[in-house]
């Protein structure tokens, strides 16, 4: 497949903008291809949930932060954030951080008569209560509506302005957040190349559906694997959960793009600070 959808507009100095659910997605889906591009032009990477919610939590919850040795949640989310920084900004990459709260935390937006119960029962007043039947589910909760609408917004004003290249997830093992913010990004009206999303497509097939629904050709990109996997070892709170063995799999990355997506030309930055969070 031909890769000039990516090469030709960053080597052109059209600005990257890189759409992530988590802090490592970014690195873990298009590291490589952020490294080569951050050497020709701008690159922003906007991560859209930066933020863990107030105990009480789930017990998918509490299983994940003993899965990463952390007691506080709150604490974690900091280190999180001070290690997307740390990956990224010392190869000229911009960290925004939309601060919505991950899936993990999120709660119903009127919990109602579920709320005294919910002290004992945290799930009670989960969007998505269960990680494995719900945050797994590939599908967006009807209460989160909300959250939904607020990932379009932040989307419209990162890249609305346009033009720009803008890579989004491709959903792929059905993760709720990386799955709303592919709908976003398709709902935007904004031109997206979607990112197959690593380490989860060794295990998972990508959704043919939305594929064909969209009329999406792939290509891959071989560069800088091993430059890739010290930036993915940067994020030391996530990196030993996503990789028991030690070892990273040097993978090409995979991109999903409409072939009559058009011509990219640059943008206009100004609306870039309005959004900026640290």
């Amino acid at each position: 497949m031909p890769v000039n959808v990516l090469t030709e507009p960053i080597e052109h100095g059209v600005a990257l903008i890189v759409l992530a659910p988590h802090l490592d997605d970014a690195a873990l889906s298009c590291g490589a291809l952020m490294i080569h591009a951050a050497r020709r032009t701008s690159v922003t990477v906007a991560t859209l949930f930066t933020e863990a919610g107030q105990a009480p939590y789930t017990l998918s919850a509490r299983r994940y932060l003993h899965q990463v040795g952390a007691r506080n949640a709150q604490t974690l989310y900091e280190q999180r954030r001070a290690e997307d920084r740390a990956a990224l900004e010392p190869i000229g990459i911009t960290c925004v951080h939309a601060g919505l709260t991950e899936a993990l935390f999120r709660r119903r937006p009127h919990p109602g008569r579920w709320s005294l119960l919910a002290r004992l029962l945290p799930e009670l007043e989960h969007t998505y209560p269960v990680y494995r039947t719900h945050i797994t589910s590939g599908h967006v909760a009807a209460a989160d509506v909300g959250t939904l609408r607020a990932v379009c917004e932040v989307i419209q004003r990162l890249a609305g302005s346009g033009p720009n290249l803008v890579l989004a997830p491709l959903g792929v093992g059905g993760h709720v957040d990386h799955v709303l913010v592919r709908t976003a990004a398709e709902r935007s009206g904004v031109r997206i190349v979607y990112y197959s999303d690593f380490p989860y497509n060794q295990r998972d097939p990508v959704d043919d559906a939305f594929i064909q629904r969209n009329g999406l050709v792939e290509t891959r990109w071989f560069e800088s694997a091993d430059a890739k996997a010290e930036m993915i070892r940067a994020y030391g709170t996530q990196v030993q959960a996503l990789f028991q063995s030690g070892q990273i799999p040097l993978v090409p990355e995979a991109y999903f793009f409409a072939p009559d997506a058009g011509n990219f030309v640059p943008r206009d930055t100004g609306d870039l600070a309005k959004v900026r969070k640290t």
